[in-house]
């Protein structure tokens, strides 16, 4: 693979990974990746300078919340964006993200298998709940650093809102979170790492640094190598 790991100019974040068939950037929190009535913006604005000479665009193979920062992949051929997709759908793509959480559960580790169904109103729009109707979801956690309050996830499955939702069912929700936690500051959610096997002998892993406004490296414990995880 023809791999570079320069950032073209023009762009407002970073180009993590880039080879004959795949990108992989570190999406900022605040972009959302499709326009929409509230995000006129979005990363589909910047899709021609992501073409890197190609004629045809990138495609998203996956999408990041608007408010979630980190790991996202986009296709650079037809051929690319089958291939991946095939990968997500055999849940051959895995997926690790760092949060900080406004509290802690008392187990360092574990897994919340809780099926997450989508309903809406006129008053308060659309959101997801635990519900038996939903889909399966599946993710499992470990607490990183109990005084930074910082925990992994590893979702198994991907569903919408998934890691905001399990974690905010436990107690523990997300900082910052507008829907299922108190809403005060940014969120503190990150697509940490992706690993996937596009190339099944050279399996591709990525790993997004934690963004520069998150809590002071100080407060990340050398243990988890978050102390290398700020842009410096």
């Amino acid at each position: 693979m023809d791999i570079n790991y320069e950032t073209p100019a023009g762009l407002p974040f970073r180009v993590l990974h880039h080879d004959t068939h795949l990108l992989v950037i570190d999406k900022p929190a605040g972009l959302a990746v499709h326009p929409g009535p509230q995000t006129p913006d979005s990363l589909e604005r910047f899709l021609d300078i992501l073409a890197l000479g190609n004629r045809t665009l990138p495609v998203l193979a996956h999408r990041l919340d608007r408010n979630t920062s980190g790991c996202l992949i986009l296709a650079r051929h037809p051929k690319a964006v089958k291939r991946v997709s095939a990968l997500f759908e055999a849940a051959r793509i895995k997926k690790v993200y760092w949060a900080v959480l406004d509290s802690l559960p008392e187990d360092d580790s574990g897994t919340i298998d809780a099926p997450l169904h989508k309903i809406s109103s006129a008053e308060a729009g659309w959101r997801m709940i635990i519900d038996k109707r939903g889909k399966r979801a599946v993710t499992h956690w470990q607490v990183l650093d109990r005084g930074a309050r910082l925990v992994e996830f590893r979702p198994e499955t991907g569903r919408t809102h998934q890691l905001r939702v399990h974690a905010a069912s436990i107690g523990c929700a997300i900082i910052g979170d507008p829907v299922y936690g108190d809403g005060k500051g940014p969120m503190r959610l990150h697509a940490r790492s992706i690993t996937l096997p596009y190339d099944e002998n050279a399996p591709l892993t990525v790993t997004a640094p934690l963004p520069g406004d998150w809590p002071s490296r100080a407060l990340f414990s050398a243990a988890v190598g978050a102390e290398n995880a700020l842009p410096h």
